[in-house]
């Protein structure tokens, strides 16, 4: 078979990246070899690597920078209404190859770079990815920037800017290790601190009530560091910024000590106040107490919500003085979107600001707040929604905690107007949770102070109106709406897939980019003998690649023309990697008892952190490599299966890896995953899904049609069926044995030989533990997976191209422009806008 052609050489033949001019060319070369002998110190003229990616990098930037000044020029002469997306988490991936590709520069650059005879998919490589976030949540936070910036909006993410992002994952004996993730080691190129910008944050202390109002006082100080990043839009000119708050002690932070002698402490302490942006918290789907995390919430929260009436006050073009001192247009100019409950505390926050700062009525200010803040929920799950002890506010949020005691009244006060007498209904409905431990229900804060909530997929939201937030539902039916995730197709198609990329550019033209619904034209070509060629060719391709990979790096060889079989995602129980484990074994134990039997080769890969300390989690991954250790060294089976563990899986390795994949596994109980937006990126990839009727699969499904996907298992009514008359793992043991055997020999420790009781405590889960009922879909799953065989290989390998072709012309619907689109007519008020704004070499208008 061809040796792959490399990114590079690939992009040389693609008509969607524009022809590269010769004078483009040539000024990025003068811009490079201008940024290297910056570069370069004077006792070290020989340019390593990385030197040459910051040059690369800072050339890139140059383009951004113009554009940069000249957007937020626009959004100051036109004062629209601006939005402000709130995230703990924004989960970017790498930079460069984004940026050449948004600006148009991607050619130019390549050329560039190659008559320097270096190799631009090297100098990619080089780049740190910015993990700043776990997973989903973190990585729509990023697709959302990208879409914001497309669509014209005035659009600014908020979050911190962590020291150390998501854990580096190191595999060792097959078990996971954590390594800090020191992302900035070498420096951040696209970032630019903005001291003249920075902000008190105040924690602790007590509240005075007085005639002239309520104060905060005796505070500890913190103060919020921004780190601006610019964020381009799609060959409009339009670059958006990501504004990271860093912590940063005062300069009198416990110099009090100084006078008692221990000035060598005081200035080591100042590394308490800096601890607050030092990590992520690495935890997906999971809520954990912690004081640090309760600070960086309100951290980012506090100095965001200065900056943003800041902005407000003074938002007239070279305008530093306030110019606005009513705050009645406030929701008219501002929409704060919260990403899900981690920047809850704005709402309290801008009620303090409000009341106490400004001194605008009680009433009014809560209007206010209510008009301005909209909240997204992400998770179903009870372990996952945050409840902050009341004693822990108490001490480092006081008047919070009044404001929040204050609403709650106000909010009970109207439930039981409206419900004489229903007392369980107001216990149900507080934001403070009574108990041994007093605690503060943020997901309740969110819907009484928001004017929006919305799920992530139909699904989801009717789960969140129908169970999580019914009785709030029964009270304000008009606050709740759906907004189904998307995805970005300038990343997760033309960066990562720039070959499939140009087979559609071929047929249908490159509009598709920034309005993905034209996919639909890619139906008439369902029969063209062509592009089933072609586009099974760019799989292929795509296939070599990620195994040369693979050898390089995981030392395996692997079988190209085998079904990629991928499931890459966080590590959870409701994920439902276990599931995926039992199908490899099972397919492991047929091989072995017939190997003469022709099947279907298979390489199943599954990739994704669990967090640090979720002991299952690491138990499965355990279990996943245990597994690939027998299956890999059994001469029996040889390259008809491998399954292999991808070790730290990441945005930059999702890029190599989704493009790759032939079946994508999403495959979680009915009812427990929100959304998923993995699963959207290997529909437009070209991979089959196979999967429950679960999160944004629905929609998935409805799409395509259910049968150009492989469906299978419990549908949600099913599962809380099996709830109700309690689920009995026992039974599918008794009655299953190929589900049988398999538990024994995790259980017998046939695949940990040198430690038999190795998993337990996962086989003791499955038989008497399982929330998400892995047995119960088990036999179903296993028929599924007979039908993806036949499709794959035994039956017709044009008919699994054609499911393919049929799977990305209907993947238009989760583009997040679709989604962004959505909040901003519905939620924000702002309509989107296709201006172009005039690049900087050209006069304004």
């Amino acid at each position: 078979m061809a040796a792959p052609l490399s990114d590079g050489e690939r992009r040389k033949q693609i008509s969607v990246r524009g022809i590269a001019g010769l004078g483009d060319v040539a000024e990025v070369r003068k811009s490079f070899n201008r940024h290297l002998h910056f570069t370069l110190v004077k006792d070290r003229n020989v340019a390593t690597p990385r030197d040459y990616f910051f040059a690369l990098a800072h050339t890139v930037r140059d383009h951004l920078v113009g554009r940069w000044i000249r957007t937020q020029q626009h959004y100051y002469e036109r004062d629209p209404k601006r939005i402000y997306y709130l995230s703990l988490e924004f989960y970017m991936g790498r930079t460069l190859q984004n940026t050449m590709v948004n600006l148009g520069l991607q050619n130019a650059c390549d050329e560039a770079i190659y008559q320097l005879g270096l190799d631009l998919e090297e100098l990619e490589e080089i780049e740190e990815d910015a993990g700043l976030g776990n997973g989903g949540l973190g990585r729509l936070a990023a697709c959302f920037l990208d879409s914001m910036a497309t669509l014209g909006l005035a659009a600014y993410g908020y979050g911190i800017r962590y020291e150390f992002g998501i854990f580096n994952q190191k595999i060792v004996d097959g078990w996971q290790v954590e390594e800090a993730d020191d992302w900035l080691r070498y420096g951040n190129p696209w970032e630019k601190a903005r001291p003249e910008y920075m902000l008190p944050v105040h924690f602790y202390g007590r509240v005075e009530h007085s005639p002239e109002g309520v104060k905060w006082v005796d505070t500890q100080v913190v103060l919020a560091m921004p780190y601006d990043t610019p964020v381009p839009g799609y060959k409009n000119n339009t670059v958006n910024t990501m504004r990271l708050w860093s912590a940063k002690a005062p300069n009198d932070f416990n110099l009090q000590e100084f006078n008692v002698g221990d000035y060598i402490e005081a200035v080591l302490d100042r590394n308490l106040a800096e601890n607050i942006s030092r990590v992520l918290y690495p935890n997906d789907n999971f809520f954990e107490g912690k004081e640090l995390r309760l600070k960086q919430e309100y951290f980012v929260v506090a100095a965001t919500l200065q900056d943003i009436i800041r902005r407000f006050k003074s938002s007239k073009f070279g305008c530093q003085d306030p110019v606005r001192t009513s705050f009645e247009t406030f929701p008219d100019k501002v929409a704060i979107q919260l990403n899900d409950t981690h920047p809850a505390l704005s709402i309290p926050e801008l009620m303090r600001i409000l009341v106490d700062v400004e001194k605008v009525d009680w009433d009014k200010a809560w209007e206010i707040t209510k008009q301005t803040c909209a909240y997204t929920n992400h998770t179903v799950l009870p372990e996952a929604l945050e409840r902050w002890p009341v004693s822990m506010f108490e001490k480092l949020l006081p008047r919070h905690l009044e404001i929040i005691y204050a609403l709650n009244q106000m909010h009970l006060d109207r439930v039981a107007a409206l419900y004489p007498g229903d007392i369980d209904r107001l216990r149900r409905m507080s934001v403070i949770e009574e108990g041994d431990c007093k605690r503060i229900n943020m997901a309740h804060l969110c819907v009484i102070g928001s004017h929006a909530v919305n799920g992530v997929a139909r699904i989801h939201s009717d789960i969140v109106k129908n169970t999580v937030f019914k009785d709030f539902y029964e009270l304000e039916p008009e606050k709740f709406q759906n907004k189904t995730n998307g995805i970005t197709p300038r990343r997760w198609l033309l960066l990562c897939n720039p070959g499939l990329a140009d087979v559609i550019a071929e047929k249908i033209g490159e509009d598709f980019v920034t309005d993905l619904s034209q996919l639909k034209k890619l139906l008439d070509f369902i029969d063209n003998e062509t592009f089933i060629r072609d586009v099974a060719k760019v799989k292929q391709e795509n296939k070599l690649k990620f195994s040369a990979y693979l050898e390089e790096h995981y030392k395996v060889k692997i079988n190209p023309s085998s079904m990629f079989d991928i499931q890459v995602k966080r590590i959870h129980e409701y994920k439902r990697q276990l599931l995926n484990c039992l199908h490899a074994i099972t397919l492991y134990n047929r091989i072995r008892s017939d190997p003469s039997k022709s099947f279907v080769p298979r390489t199943i890969m599954i990739g994704g952190k669990a967090a640090p300390g979720y002991h299952m989690a690491k138990m499965i991954i355990k279990l996943i490599t245990s597994i690939g250790e027998v299956v890999n060294n059994d001469p029996y089976v040889g390259d008809k299966l491998k399954v292999i563990f991808l070790e730290n899986y990441r945005v930059s390795l999702a890029e190599k890896v989704i493009p790759a994949a032939d079946l994508s596994q999403q495959i979680s109980t009915a009812g427990t995953e929100a959304s998923g937006t993995g699963n959207m990126k290997f529909m437009l990839n070209g991979a089959l899904t196979i999967g429950t009727m679960d999160g944004a699969n629905v929609e998935m499904a409805e799409e395509a049609g259910e049968e150009n996907l492989f469906i299978f298992g419990m549908r949600v009514e099913e599962v809380e069926a099996l709830d109700r008359q309690g689920y009995n793992a026992q039974e599918y043991y008794d009655r299953i044995p190929e589900l049988r055997q398999a538990i024994d020999q995790i259980s017998s420790g046939f695949f940990s030989p040198r430690d038999p009781g190795c998993f337990r405590d996962v086989v003791n889960m499955l038989m008497h533990h399982d929330r998400f009922k892995v047995f119960a879909d088990y036999e179903a799953y296993i028929k599924c997976q007979g039908q993806v065989d036949q499709l794959f290989m035994v039956r017709d390998p044009r008919e699994w191209t054609r499911k393919v072709i049929r799977n990305i012309a209907c993947s238009g619907k989760f583009s997040s422009d679709r989604t962004i689109t959505e909040y901003a007519r519905e939620i924000w008020g702002v309509e989107p806008s296709a201006t172009k704004i005039p690049p900087p070499n050209l006069p304004r208008d």
